[in-house]
């Protein structure tokens, strides 16, 4: 229909610069940098695959979020473009992740020490909850928009099923829910990527103009 283009920013106009949105970004960006360093440091040192996971995860929506930010404003297209790279991105991390857990599994790594596991996945809990719910009102957006949600949704349930590993693996005395979590973990990547992927190409599709 007539103006729908230019409510929903297609095309190749330029987006209007939102304030609020941008600010929401680097707030993310800042607490998802620093609880990567965080959280890669206490899984090593833990030697748990669903820290390490989770670390990664941060690091990744570290980065997605400095890519929403270099976009801010720009055309339609490039942020199609954008969130297209970071849901390749996401699910790319989440097959590395499986990667992973599969080869500890084979390997028969040390027991992750629980108690570490659930402080940190309780911290990174707090901090993912506060980002997800800043940006719970962008959750309807663009595909970029809808990236940086999907981001710090998946990241908030990482950290409860981390805190559940943690709980796993002191109440068995196994690894199997450290690896288990870090499994589930790589799946909400692959599938948040997946899900970002394709609403990035449909509305690039419907950005072209009719033959």
């Amino acid at each position: 229909m007539a103006g729908c283009c230019e409510d929903k920013g297609c095309g190749s106009a330029a987006q209007a610069v939102d304030p609020v949105w941008r600010r929401a970004l680097w707030i993310a960006l800042i607490v998802n940098a620093g609880m990567f360093a965080a959280e890669i440091i206490a899984g090593l040192a833990a030697g748990s695959s669903a820290l390490q996971a989770d670390a990664l995860d941060f690091l990744s929506d570290a980065a997605n979020y400095a890519i929403s930010l270099s976009v801010v404003g720009m055309a339609f297209s490039v942020r199609s473009r954008a969130a297209f790279f970071k849901g390749a991105t996401l699910a790319a991390l989440g097959l590395w992740v499986l990667g992973g857990a599969v080869w500890r599994a084979y390997s028969g790594d040390t027991l992750p020490h629980a108690e570490v596991m659930g402080i940190v996945g309780f911290i990174a809990l707090a901090a993912n909850g506060g980002v997800a719910l800043m940006l719970y009102k962008f959750r309807r957006g663009d595909a970029d928009r809808r990236s940086v949600w999907i981001c710090s949704r998946n990241d908030a349930i990482g950290n409860i099923a981390v805190m559940l590993a943690a709980l796993g693996v002191f109440g068995t005395g196994t690894v199997w829910p450290d690896l288990l979590v870090a499994a589930i973990m790589a799946g909400l990547s692959i599938t948040g990527g997946w899900t970002i992927m394709r609403q990035a190409r449909a509305e690039q599709s419907a950005a072209l103009p009719a033959s």
